[in-house]
């Protein structure tokens, strides 16, 4: 749910010293700032988070295999972006390994976010859960805001038990209902007041291939960008997570100007031990966010694993350009490349259309073929294609197979087509029923999009309804 933009307000003073605290290296660094959703489980902490984003968050659609909530998402309000973090659901219980854990959680929290939102149960009332959450987020010193959510009436607001939440010790307490949004805008009005104007954005340089390499830790990303580069520019060490910030290093090579961004390894958040590392995840995302091309980084040692399938998946929902490597091919004289790729197929079917390389850091074998390779997909990445040609194979696509019919018998028909975007190529399509078209069917047409003009890159497509008065060409058999 976005907000209208108006003039963004000054950060407010409790912001100020908030950093006194403990100033977040997310926030010194310029990066985008983060707002954490924490919570003891079932207070709707993930409604709260898919009302903010505007949908309900999926790494990738209607694809099995792939987890369907997403830890972290963009958000904006008021003309301030922001990430947003859902966490998951605090547990307290009697046993003091889950109790350690649930301070752990609340505490990496805490650490990585500029504002907190404590989501809290208002028809069960304050719970012990409740209470020492709210000791560790006043602890921490962060403007934490305190969603008393399940009050979507006024008459539950006046009986119900809000007033009794105000002994958690918050200043900002809000009454909302996350699923019928009550109250949300109220709180978000006053919570963006917290987080630090952001710099306007930096002119994008439309000659340069940004790359992003992404990976889980110690799958060498960093030994990656030494051999490119030539010289030790980064540290590179078996210790996982060596490298701790997103850090950018300039490469010409053959006429192509590339800037490499090499990223803390991204791990599972439940893995995630030491605070300087959950800020590196976040980092890693906004690199993804300012790049055209993520190059993937898989351990050849260790077979594509669900953190993968996830990192992958992000990029593609991020609509970015992907390029994978199977790093340390060198460790493998035995493998085949072809049982590797099955394997791949297998596990990341939705990513079938991204170039694979087997390759090694160490060695450099195949490391500038990546690097080439990565070129390639960003020429097609910013590329357009001739609306002639993309609707002369919208109707041979047509012809051959028409859409299926929409719910009711109704036929579906698709008029014309045009590309109206880049980075990644994005076609609008005027049909007579949009919403007829059917998921399968759009896949397609993506699919034959990629045969037919080569394309190894994200393709979205727009459906619009047809206009009364919007030009359709005659097909052939018409002239």
């Amino acid at each position: 749910m976005n907000k209208k933009t108006n003039q963004p307000a000054e950060v407010a003073p409790d912001l100020a010293e908030a950093a006194e605290l403990g100033e977040s290296p997310t926030a010194a660094a310029g990066a985008t700032p983060v707002v954490a959703i924490v919570g003891r489980p079932n207070v709707g902490k993930s409604t709260l988070f898919n009302r903010l984003v505007g949908k309900r968050i999926a790494l990738v659609e209607d694809l099995p295999g792939v987890t369907r909530d997403r830890n972290y998402a963009h958000a904006e309000w008021d003309g301030r972006n922001f990430t947003l973090v859902d966490t998951g659901g605090f547990w307290t219980d009697t046993d003091d390994a889950l109790l350690n854990r649930v301070r752990d959680q609340a505490r990496l929290a805490i650490d990585e976010a500029q504002v907190v939102i404590l989501v809290v149960d208002g028809d069960a009332g304050p719970t012990s859960g409740d209470l020492e959450i709210a000791a560790l987020l006043r602890k921490g010193g962060k403007p934490t805001f305190l969603a008393v959510n399940k009050i979507d009436s006024f008459k539950r607001e006046q009986e119900g038990f809000l007033s009794d939440f105000y002994r958690l010790g918050f200043e900002h307490v809000f009454p909302v209902s996350a699923e019928h949004a009550r109250g949300v805008s109220e709180m978000m009005d006053a919570l963006v007041k917290y987080l630090p104007v952001q710099p306007p954005p930096e002119k994008v340089e439309e000659d340069v291939c940004r790359i992003a390499i992404v990976g889980r830790p110690n799958v060498g990303k960093s030994t990656l960008i030494n051999k490119l580069l030539g010289e030790e520019r980064m540290v590179a060490s078996d210790v996982p997570g060596t490298t701790t910030d997103s850090v950018d290093a300039r490469l010409e090579h053959k006429g192509t100007k590339y800037v490499l961004t090499d990223t803390a390894g991204i791990r599972r958040k439940r893995s995630i031990a030491a605070r300087i590392e959950q800020f590196s995840v976040v980092r890693a995302f906004n690199a993804m966010d300012s790049a055209d091309v993520v190059l993937l980084l898989l351990d050849a040692t260790e077979p594509a694993v669900d953190q993968d399938a996830r990192i992958a998946a992000l990029a593609l929902e991020k609509g970015k350009a992907l390029v994978v490597l199977v790093n340390k091919w060198d460790k493998l004289p035995q493998a085949k490349a072809d049982e590797f790729r099955q394997e791949l197929d297998y596990k990341m079917p939705f990513i079938g259309w991204a170039p694979i390389l087997f390759g090694s850091a160490l060695t450099g074998s195949k490391v500038f073929e990546a690097l080439r390779k990565c070129g390639e997909v960003f020429e097609q990445y910013r590329a357009r294609v001739p609306t002639p040609l993309v609707n002369k194979l919208m109707q041979r696509i047509e012809d051959e197979h028409p859409a299926p019919r929409a719910q009711g018998g109704f036929p579906v028909r698709i008029f014309y087509i045009a590309q109206v975007g880049t980075r990644p190529p994005t076609f609008s399509l005027s049909t007579n029923r949009p919403d007829g078209v059917t998921d399968d069917y759009k896949r397609f047409i993506v699919n034959r999009m990629r045969d037919a003009f080569g394309l190894r890159v994200p393709i979205r497509l727009l459906f619009k309804k047809k206009s009364k008065r919007q030009f359709v060409p005659k097909k052939d058999s018409d002239r």
